[in-house]
């Protein structure tokens, strides 16, 4: 039996996926250097380490994510083990979408919540694994009261193959903003691991934008948008009550309209900032910066040797470059260099 999720392509929803599409094409069209694209990622990978595990409850501040990240102490205690382990975990998914080496079946999705929970659960035999015990969600304001029944774990595997099957053959056909939305909840609604669920939902969610075509899925975090209203976020990708009696029930179309929601606001929230990152390159500085990639210095003559603009405005292309801060000059008259400023 196949999953079909039960969802409407609302007028809401449609107008959202194309204001995020316009977005998008605005974002790519900012020519950026090398240097300010890592980062966009770096950044983004920050406030997504710090905001995937705030949602769960994790105490640690951005400005103490941030240091932890840069200093990766020995000694760490459970709170900072999460904030590492989901850190690697996302420039592992970062790096294998990006070469092409991410597959996404059951063995992967393991291996990611594995590496969320690692060295925090003392029954090792729950990670790496599908759950092979019942669960039960509570209100985290009333511990007492049980708002979700999660599937038997029997039916854990079947479930997930079901979901990951409908994910790989849609890849391409459906929006990957669509996509990565019915992905999402699903796998929260399946539940499939004794901890680190949203963690590593988040996690596959990200890898699903990029495997459906999402090519600046890297420079953003949506997790951002949940941590802000993390009760909304809850409300909106739960299920209340057992999942057996309210598995035909469930409609996605409330949940996609706020998934959505939340990638248009954070990528409205990094265009906004590009300014900030790093000034507009066009080819020709972009050719500037290759060159001394490639050859570690760049001269005037160089310059002159691979480009067509006048000697003025190679002079002005250069001084640009030193005064936005990605590269310097060494030495004085005829033994005038450029190399890539030491950050």
């Amino acid at each position: 039996m196949s999953w079909l999720p039960k969802y409407t392509l609302t007028d809401e929803l449609l107008i959202t996926i194309r204001k995020i599409g316009e977005v998008i094409g605005g974002i790519n069209s900012v020519r950026l250097s090398t240097q300010a694209i890592n980062e966009l990622q770096i950044k983004a990978r920050v406030l997504s380490t710090h905001a995937s595990t705030s949602i769960e409850g994790n105490p640690l501040a951005l400005t103490d994510v941030r240091q932890l990240l840069k200093s990766s102490p020995s000694q760490i205690r459970d709170t900072e083990r999460e904030i590492l382990n989901y850190n690697q975990a996302l420039q592992d998914v970062y790096r294998n979408v990006k070469s092409d080496d991410f597959i996404l079946n059951s063995k992967t999705i393991k291996s990611v919540q594995g590496q969320v929970v690692a060295n925090l659960m003392p029954n090792k035999g729950d990670i790496g694994h599908y759950r092979e015990a019942p669960v039960v969600i509570r209100d985290p304001r009333r511990p007492d009261a049980i708002i979700f029944i999660p599937p038997d774990s029997k039916d854990v595997s079947s479930l997930m193959d079901e979901l990951l099957g409908f994910i790989n053959t849609k890849l391409g056909k459906i929006d990957p903003i669509i996509l990565a939305g019915l992905f999402h909840r699903q796998h929260v609604i399946i539940h499939p691991f004794m901890d680190g669920n949203g963690r590593t939902t988040r996690l596959i969610t990200t890898a699903i934008l990029g495997l459906g075509g999402l090519d600046i899925f890297d420079l953003f975090s949506f997790e951002n948008f949940y941590n802000r209203q993390v009760t909304r976020y809850f409300t909106k990708v739960g299920v209340f009550g057992d999942y057996y009696e309210e598995q035909g029930n469930i409609d996605f179309t409330n949940w996609l309209e706020y998934f959505a929601e939340g990638m248009l606001d954070e990528l409205i929230r990094v265009k906004g900032g590009l300014k900030a990152v790093g000034p507009r390159l066009e080819i020709y500085h972009q050719a500037i910066l290759d060159y001394i990639q490639q050859h570690g210095f760049i001269t005037q003559r160089e310059y002159g040797s691979i480009s067509t603009r006048s000697l003025a405005s190679r002079k002005k292309d250069l001084a640009n470059l030193v005064a936005w801060n990605l590269i310097e000059q060494r030495g004085k008259g005829r033994n005038i260099t450029y190399v890539m400023l030491e950050q």
